[in-house]
């Protein structure tokens, strides 16, 4: 009797995990995206630069030094913050000033965000600024851009290929 009784109150069990399974599977519906939206990503690493210019030390404090020490230059490890705006159709969409990580705040940060925006032609402008020794945005891009429906447009950045690349 006992085993009779396992096996219907395990078959009930079963049964009951396969129905949450199913509903679940079938009866939410989620829309990944709007019809006639697109998705625009920006995504990119990067370390600011340095938070002030290297120096050359000075023959007395060269002398100072022990000798294993004695480094001709210093500096300093801190990095500037990152500071990034991306503008739709001249219309502010993202703007955020990332510090730097680290315990010295040396190492750069990553950066990954994702909007929603509408389908159609749209003007892109991103600008960024990575050092407290420049005034405004060092590195300014603009492009058109013909989005269609359920397209991913993803931003990238690397300074050493010129700054922004958008595909």
């Amino acid at each position: 009797m006992k085993t009779g009784l396992r096996y219907i109150l395990q078959t009930i069990n079963y049964s009951i995990f396969m129905l949450i399974v199913w509903y679940f599977s079938v009866a939410p519906a989620y829309t990944h995206l709007d019809v006639c939206q697109s998705v625009v990503v920006l995504a990119f690493g990067h370390a600011g630069q340095s938070v002030s210019k290297c120096r050359k030390r000075t023959p007395e404090e060269l002398a100072a030094l022990p000798p294993n020490m004695r480094n001709p230059m210093i500096c300093p490890r801190e990095r500037s913050p990152i500071e990034v705006e991306l503008l739709l159709d001249d219309k502010l969409l993202f703007t955020e000033i990332f510090n730097p990580q680290g315990v010295s705040g040396d190492w750069g940060v990553d950066v990954y965000r994702r909007f929603n925006v509408p389908s159609g032609k749209h003007n892109l402008k991103m600008r960024l600024k990575d050092s407290v020794r420049v005034k405004d945005f060092n590195y300014i891009y603009e492009v058109d851009v013909d989005l269609k429906a359920a397209q991913l447009l993803t931003i990238d950045f690397q300074p050493e290929k010129g700054g922004f690349s958008v595909r």
